[in-house]
Parts: structure tokens; C-alpha cells; sequence
């Protein structure tokens, strides 16, 4: 009980030791910054003059807006073959037709109707249904291939037609 006591003494009295020890030491360097504060004064340089540019008259009286948003745009002909952009997308559409592949054929009430696989979904498609994803129109459905006419815009922003096709892929047979 008494070592403890000890202790409990020597701890009170130690913060009375170093904060002696630490007023002692650094006078001289408190005096030193009392004296060169009060040299100190702070100085701001003034503002430099505003110069003063002459005013240009702009005349936009034949000229075309820059900031019009058909500047943006191309200045193709567009023609007759112009896409709908407004109509509502068909699923085969959001696929490249490097991606699908064409695997069967039916026959629904005498009409051709075509299995294409994109991903690992089979879709059955007919004559008329869009697919790929350069607005593509299924034109003609064989026993081994889909005829597609596409309309890609060329550098003018014309819209040409441009056909191709997709041949019916045969699977090995598994022995």
C-alpha cells in the first residue's frame, strides 16, 4: 500500500519537474522572438493598373451561329433512305451479325421462318424483322441463308444500302 502511495506522489509531482525544466531552457529563444516580432510589419504590394482594350464591333448580320446545334451535325442528303430512329428496337438489333449465326429453318403455314442463334438464345425471325445493328431489313429467307439489306451513312452522311447475308451453320455430329 505504501508503494503505491509512492508511485501515486512520484507521478503527481513529475509534470511539477518538467514544466521547470522546459521555461528554463527555452527563455533566450522566447526573448529573441518577442524582440523580432516587434520589427515585424506586414507589407502588401499595390494592385497592378487594369488595362483597358478597345471595344470591336461584331457583326453577326450574314454570318452563322456557332453554337447551333445543326452545325453539329453532317450536311448529307440524306434521301430516301433515311432509318426511322423513332421506332422501337427489335431484339436482334442490339447484336452485330458477325455475332449471330443462322441454325435452322421452318416452315410456319407455308411462310419461311429463320432460327438465329445470338449469344446462346435461339430467336425466329421472318422476312421484314430487323436485325444487326447497322438498321438491317431481312429481305429474303432460303434454306441455307437470311438475305439483309443494312443502311450504313457514309462520310457525306448519306445513307446507303449495302447487302448482306447469313449462311446456315451445320453442327458436327457427336459420335
Amino acid at each position: 500500500m505504501i508503494l503505491i502511495r509512492k508511485r501515486i506522489a512520484w507521478l503527481c509531482m513529475l509534470p511539477l519537474f518538467l514544466g521547470a525544466c522546459s521555461t528554463e531552457e527555452h527563455s533566450d529563444l522566447k526573448a529573441w522572438m518577442d524582440t523580432e516580432a516587434a520589427n515585424m510589419r506586414g507589407r502588401v504590394p499595390p494592385l497592378p493598373q487594369l488595362q483597358t482594350f478597345p471595344v470591336v464591333a461584331y457583326d453577326v448580320g450574314g454570318m452563322a451561329d456557332p453554337f447551333q446545334a445543326s452545325k453539329l451535325e453532317p450536311q448529307g442528303r440524306g434521301g430516301a433512305n433515311r432509318p426511322d430512329t423513332n421506332r422501337r428496337k427489335e431484339p436482334l438489333e442490339f447484336y452485330a451479325i458477325e455475332t449471330m449465326r443462322m441454325v435452322g429453318l421452318l416452315q410456319m403455314k407455308g411462310v419461311p421462318v429463320a432460327l438465329v442463334q445470338a449469344d446462346k438464345n435461339i430467336h425466329q425471325v421472318r422476312v421484314g424483322n430487323y436485325i444487326g445493328q447497322n438498321f438491317g431489313v431481312i429481305t429474303k429467307i432460303t434454306e441455307s441463308e437470311i438475305s439483309i439489306k443494312e443502311l450504313i451513312e457514309d462520310a457525306n452522311g448519306d445513307w446507303v444500302e449495302r447487302v448482306a447475308a447469313m449462311q446456315l451453320q451445320e453442327q458436327e455430329v457427336k459420335k
